[in-house]
């Protein structure tokens, strides 16, 4: 049971995949001026961002670059708030863009981020390339290429994309997408060093909270609780509003041991943006807090996510992966199998490898689960709970040396992965022993 951990993982690949996820959080006021530059919309508060683009737009409706800019700040807007609602509005405001001015590449990048956005990563791709046809040298495209060939599971094309947007566009955006490709394939030195120099760099309250909680995500998935929790500490002196930092920090704590502070935190932050990562994070602190009560309050969590995951899903959302990581260990398990099936059918990255062969674990499959859970740790990607699905499936198909090996690895590299994975994931070693 360690859908916590993989979800969250799963969202931070998945927020890379967002164009701006990566970028977001800035917390600086738009003007109505900074509102129809893309470059300043990153920095900008979204609901800020978009009622400057509405009124500037009323004034002059046949603006093709504040339509275009529009549709941004929605997509940003819904990744802020948690609310895919907003995504058929950034549709629509494409859709104008594109009538106004056929073919312009704002609007073309515009569509690449509101489909990766959606989880639609070969949309998210087209829409890159037809972008950087006009203009070779957008960031957004350059990011959302890179984003969209890592939600492909094409990491080599990814690492060369990324070589190129450095080449052509260095910044922020660019490093903290070159690190993440570098964490992918195992290669953690890298990735730290990139994001170091990142944060050297970095000017911006935004900027450093956004590469901060970068560092901290990526010590806490190597079991640095104390490096991830400076990181996150940095990250909120710059901008204590910053929720990736703030769900950082409560996972940091919980695998610290400070159960308390970490509820209280999450507590937080479903509060802000009910998305699945914090609700399962949540649900599963309930669990093995165990006082009274808490195995109601812990459903509620995950009766959210489903409704979380229906609102997605009638926004255009593809969400089978968060419904395959979801529900196998906290809802029905038959329908994480269909949801990881249909997601590998699309796709073959290590999330969803994972992800398919826990979903083939807990309904009885483990025969042909094994495979996907060595393709999972394939590309020595460093992560915990991968370690622990491919421990357990090796003991449930006979190869108790190689589970053990898995389990004990999982254990080593990051011992607090998950509230209730990370248990049973002891039990299932000292019982192999």
């Amino acid at each position: 049971m360690a859908s916590a951990t993989l979800l969250a993982v799963a969202l931070t690949g998945g927020a890379v995949a967002f164009g701006a996820a990566r970028d977001g959080g800035r917390p600086a006021p738009a003007a109505a001026s900074a509102a129809l530059d893309p470059g300043a919309l990153a920095g900008a508060d979204p609901d800020a961002a978009v009622a400057a683009l509405q009124t500037q737009l009323k004034a002059q409706p046949k603006d093709h670059d504040g339509w275009a800019t529009l549709g941004l700040a929605y997509v940003e807007q819904a990744r802020t708030k948690g609310d895919p609602a907003r995504y058929p509005q950034a549709q629509a405001a494409l859709k104008r863009s594109l009538a106004l001015a056929p073919g312009n590449d704002r609007a073309v990048a515009g569509q690449a981020a509101l489909a990766a956005a959606r989880h639609d990563f070969a949309g998210a791709l087209a829409g890159a390339d037809r972008a950087l046809k006009h203009n070779p040298y957008d960031e957004r495209a350059l990011c959302s290429r890179i984003d969209a060939l890592v939600e492909l599971g094409r990491y080599a094309e990814a690492a060369r994309a990324a070589d190129t947007a450095d080449a052509r566009r260095p910044g922020i955006p660019v490093f903290t997408r070159y690190a993440y490709v570098h964490e992918l394939r195992g290669d953690v030195t890298t990735a730290r060093r990139v994001l170091q120099q990142a944060l050297t760099g970095a000017t911006s309250p935004g900027d450093i909270a956004y590469v901060a909680a970068q560092l901290g995500q990526l010590a806490w998935n190597q079991g640095d609780y104390k490096r991830a929790l400076t990181q996150y500490a940095r990250a909120l002196a710059a901008d204590d509003t910053y929720l990736p930092a703030l769900e950082g920090r409560a996972r940091a704590r919980a695998a610290s041991g400070q159960q308390a502070a970490a509820i209280k935190g999450l507590e937080a932050v479903v509060a802000r943006a009910p998305l699945p990562t914090s609700l399962v994070a949540l649900g599963e602190l309930y669990e093995a807090r165990g006082g009274a009560g808490d195995r109601e309050r812990a459903r509620e969590q995950y009766t959210l996510v489903q409704a979380w995951i229906a609102l997605a899903r009638a926004n255009g959302v593809d969400a089978d992966l968060d419904t395959a990581l979801a529900a196998a260990d906290h809802g029905d398990k038959a329908a994480a199998l269909r949801a990881a099936r249909a997601e590998w059918a699309r796709r073959h990255t290590v999330h969803t490898a994972d992800a398919l062969a826990w979903a083939l674990h807990v309904n009885g499959h483990d025969t042909e689960a094994l495979a996907h859970a060595r393709e999972a740790t394939a590309t020595g990607y460093r992560n915990a709970s991968f370690l622990y699905h491919r421990g357990v499936v090796e003991l449930a198909t006979g190869h108790a040396k190689e589970g053990r090996a898995s389990l004990a690895a999982a254990l080593r590299l990051n011992p607090g992965f998950s509230p209730l994975g990370a248990a049973d994931a002891r039990k299932a070693l000292e019982g192999a022993e």
